[in-house]
Formats: structure tokens, C-alpha cells, sequence
């Protein structure tokens, strides 16, 4: 879902959205729904739906990733024009992650309802003791690339390049599956 000739405000942002928890297709669509009811941000495009499996996982008894137990992930990649700072932008996104239930401090990795993160914020590249701008993962995660590479092909992440060359770099990618039967709406 694209607004390509909305007005906009002077930044752009690439958030992703996701959970594996509860009403995951609902959660996502109360994400979108709280980040188009912000002032001063408007929700430009919204990929696809994807189907991931989970990534990480709580560690094991021999510290290996356990993942048993944990269902799959939906996850969706937003991208809104804002006038917003990034910590204010991260400010609404935790307080959207707590309105849906999300219980943080809870081991990295684990079953959620929701996870809204800031991707990317324009070309800003910073790392501070609230936020880490890009994501410092987003480079390696498919379940972020696909469903952006969807809505900007085109798109760079900031300190790595074109999430086209990303995404090469990730082949064969697997359990990242197109779920057009969901639909996320404006």
C-alpha cells in the first residue's frame, strides 16, 4: 500500500513491525493504525505480510538457540514521513509496543504480540545509549529486507548500501514467506 502523493513532513523513517503472539495480523494492523493516529507522522507505505520463521531464540541448556514452542512471526515493513525526532519516533514506538502488551525485559528473542523498531531514520547513522540508528541488525535480517526491498527497491541502508546487494548477500534466503491472503490497511 503506497501514498506517493501524500504532502509529508521533512524526514523519513523505515520501521519494522512483527509478533508471534496472540492475534499477530491484528497486532500488526493496531501498529499501523497507532503509528497513522500520530501527530506529526503519516504512514506512507506499508509492505506486504510476510510469514517468518523465529530468528534467534531463547537459549538452550548447552546455549544453542531453542526456538521450540515459539510459532511463526508475521512481520511488515512501514515507511512513514514524520517530523518527529528519532527518539521521539522511538518514545511512540515503545509506547505503541505497551499499549499492545508487549512485555519488555523479557529474554532477547522471545515470543512477543508486537515489536516496532526504527530501521532506518533518513541517512543517519548514530549510536547512543537509547537508540542505534540503522537497526545494527537490519543488514542481516531477511524478514526486514524482503518485505522493505517490496515497497523501495530501491532504498539504501545507511553505513551499508543498497538492501538489493544486502539481500544478495543472504541467498538462498529461507523461511520468509509472502502471505497475500494478509492485508494490512491504511
Amino acid at each position: 500500500m503506497n501514498r506517493d502523493n501524500a504532502p509529508g513532513y521533512d524526514h523519513r523513517a523505515v520501521l519494522a513491525i512483527g509478533g508471534n503472539l496472540e492475534h499477530r495480523l491484528t497486532n500488526l494492523q493496531a501498529a499501523v493504525d497507532a503509528l497513522e493516529d500520530t501527530p506529526a507522522l503519516e504512514v506512507v507505505r506499508i509492505s506486504p505480510v510476510y510469514e517468518t520463521e523465529p530468528f534467534g531464540g531463547p537459549r538452550g541448556a548447552a546455549g544453542s538457540a531453542d526456538l521450540s514452542g515459539q510459532p511463526n512471526f508475521y512481520n511488515a515493513v512501514v515507511v512513514v514521513s514524520t517530523d518527529l525526532t528519532p527518539l521521539t519516533l522511538l518514545d511512540r514506538a515503545l509506547a505503541i509496543e505497551q499499549a499492545l502488551h508487549r512485555r519488555r525485559g523479557e529474554e532477547r528473542w522471545s515470543a512477543r504480540t508486537i515489536d516496532v523498531d526504527i530501521i532506518a531514520y533518513d541517512s543517519l547513522v548514530t549510536h547512543n545509549n537509547r537508540l542505534t540508528v540503522p537497526h545494527p541488525r537490519a543488514h542481516e535480517r531477511a524478514f526486514v529486507l524482503v518485505p522493505w526491498h517490496d515497497v523501495e527497491p530501491d532504498a539504501k541502508l545507511p553505513g551499508w548500501g543498497p538492501i538489493s546487494a544486502l539481500l544478495e548477500a543472504l541467498k538462498p534466503i529461507s523461511g520468509v514467506k509472502r502471505r497475500d491472503d494478509l492485508v494490512l490497511q491504511l
